[in-house]
């Protein structure tokens, strides 16, 4: 009785599965080449396992060239890029102080740079245009800020600061090499037009590589509306022209264009009376 109900259940129930289809070839790359079984679904309550040989990968497909190893500091550490942009006025350096000095408190060492160039407060810190004052290094350049801070103090920044960015022509560089390669956290201020409203310096070059980008407004000095742009009050065409309020206004739209039509003509005006004026100058009467 038991070898015939043996013998049934060996006709209902054979040992393999004639009609198992063959395992995508996607599937293989899940598997190391030490696997002995291979499982996938099928239609039974059970899962049917299959004795396979070892799997082959086929050199089209070299899977230990899928991960780059590297032994560069920024394979350990992500550096970060954040840009504050915005007219004169607009609380720039504010708050690149702010989130210097949470990152001081959180722990972090800071430094801070900004460009030599800008002496209306001193050389040896950076001050707001409501007084708030913090110590930092003045520099020609970028390039040079490693060497003069120190390799090994170098090493241990966090978080580096730079104020008034559009005055460095290396600025792109820098950021690049710091933040990719050397994993420092960069807070960046700096003016992204000038008062043509053009691209000033390389501030607008350093867009592609942040993390985030700030665009802060200040209020027109004419309707209290939304300032965008910088006006300069003088005729002085020069780019680079160092200067606070005596020289510069945050406008909105409106009052940017009316007050660059009046500084064009007053300059036409001022012009064409210096030429009346040396064709006025009488001759001196030859002896």
């Amino acid at each position: 009785m038991l070898t015939t109900i043996s013998r049934m259940k060996c006709l209902m129930s054979p040992p393999f599965s004639p009609i198992a289809k063959a395992a995508p070839s996607a599937l293989f790359f899940c598997l190391s080449s030490k696997s002995k079984f291979l499982s996938y679904p099928t239609t039974l309550t059970s899962p049917i396992s299959l004795l396979v040989k070892p799997l082959a990968i086929p050199s089209l497909f070299p899977i230990h060239n899928r991960y780059i190893h590297s032994n560069s500091k920024a394979s350990l550490s992500s550096g970060e890029i954040h840009v504050i942009v915005g007219p004169m006025f607009a609380g720039k350096t504010t708050t690149l102080l702010r989130r210097i000095q949470s990152e001081s408190s959180d722990g972090r060492k800071v430094a801070v740079i900004k460009s030599n160039r800008d002496t209306r407060y001193g050389l040896d810190s950076i001050v707001t245009h409501d007084g708030v004052k913090l110590p930092c290094m003045a520099l020609p350049n970028l390039s040079s800020f490693r060497q003069k801070f120190g390799a090994d103090a170098y090493e241990q920044l966090d978080v580096i600061g730079i104020d008034e960015a559009q005055f460095f022509e290396d600025l792109y560089d820098f950021c690049c090499e710091a933040a990719d390669h050397d994993g420092k956290t960069l807070i960046v201020a700096g003016l992204d037009g000038d008062y043509l409203r053009r691209s000033f310096g390389s501030v607008l070059d350093i867009i592609p590589l942040a993390d985030s980008v700030t665009k802060l407004t200040a209020r027109c000095e004419l309707c209290g509306k939304r300032a965008f742009f910088t006006l300069r009050k003088t005729e002085e065409t020069r780019i680079e022209l160092i200067g606070g309020a005596d020289v510069y206004m945050p406008v909105c739209r409106h009052h940017y264009v009316s007050g660059q039509v009046v500084v064009e003509a007053s300059r036409i005006l001022l012009e064409s009376q210096k030429a009346e004026c040396g064709l006025h100058v009488p001759a001196i009467a030859e002896c």
